[in-house]
């Protein structure tokens, strides 16, 4: 194994998005013992996520980690060099982001679906590319929506549940969903990444708790989904259906990242 690609939030982060912290906020340093066994095995640890850029930054400075994945894929840094894998939307005068606005794709969504998707504020501030929403809505739906009012070269992404509740919303749970260029996917950036640093499929595994995550099945060697993936997301399971490279974790949150690295690490002496 020489890279594993990890989200954070519902995944190596426990409650309240701390690493030390378990799903049930109780003091945990199983996440940590994964990047460990990482460090010792020479494997690259890389954060995928829908965080700003600004975030991973910070994150990935914590766990001393030279590349990171932001804003589910639409932004790559590797070694210091930045890379937007947006294709026709790229930064200039305006962000991708105001390009998104301007095309008036978030104000349709936010007009259609009303009581069913708002802006998952405060996070949704200060971002660079993807527009960030709350709410529960069909994705295929909406991408026939965006399709039909000419603006298909947009998609909205489930980025999995959450556990904020808004009293502004009429549905009984909620899910974070990103607004991206339609060719931006972690898929896509977990496999830049690897041509970059040559890694083979078959030497890298992934681990998440979204849909959007469970993409990067197709370029890893395995990818893994924590228990609380499943329990938050029951119709999960149909998505993993067929998919022979896809396992569950007995543990959530950074006990279930563990389990995924040190049972890779034990598979393949």
């Amino acid at each position: 194994m020489r890279c594993v690609y990890c989200d954070l939030d519902g995944t190596l982060l426990g409650e309240g998005a701390s690493l030390l912290r378990d799903g049930s906020g109780e003091f945990s340093l199983l996440g940590v013992r994964a990047l460990e066994a990482c460090h010792r095995a020479g494997a690259e640890v890389v954060i995928y996520s829908g965080r700003r850029q600004a975030q991973v930054f910070e994150d990935a400075r914590l766990i001393g980690s030279r590349a990171y994945i932001y804003e589910v894929g639409c932004g790559l840094v590797v070694d210091g060099e930045e890379e937007f894998l947006t294709d026709d939307l790229v930064p200039g005068e305006k962000t991708v982001h105001e390009q998104i606005t301007d095309s008036g794709a978030p104000a349709l969504l936010l007009e259609r679906y009303s009581g069913r998707l708002e802006y998952h504020t405060p996070w949704d501030a200060g971002r660079d590319v993807s527009h960030l929403f709350r709410g529960l809505v069909d994705v295929v739906e909406v991408d026939r929506l965006l399709e039909a009012e000419g603006m298909g070269h947009l998609r909205l992404v489930d980025n999995g549940a959450i556990r904020r509740r808004s009293p502004t919303l009429d549905v009984e749970r909620a899910h974070a969903y990103h607004l991206i260029p339609r060719g931006a996917s972690k898929a896509r950036a977990v496999a830049r990444h690897m041509q970059i640093r040559g890694y083979g499929r078959e030497d890298c595994i992934a681990v998440g708790d979204s849909r959007e995550d469970l993409e990067a099945a197709a370029v890893v060697g395995t990818f893994w989904f924590v228990a609380n993936a499943l329990e938050r997301d029951p119709t999960l399971r149909e998505a993993i259906a067929g998919r022979d490279n896809v396992r569950v974790a007995e543990g959530d949150h950074g006990a279930g990242v563990y389990e995924a690295v040190v049972t890779t690490l034990a598979e393949r002496r």
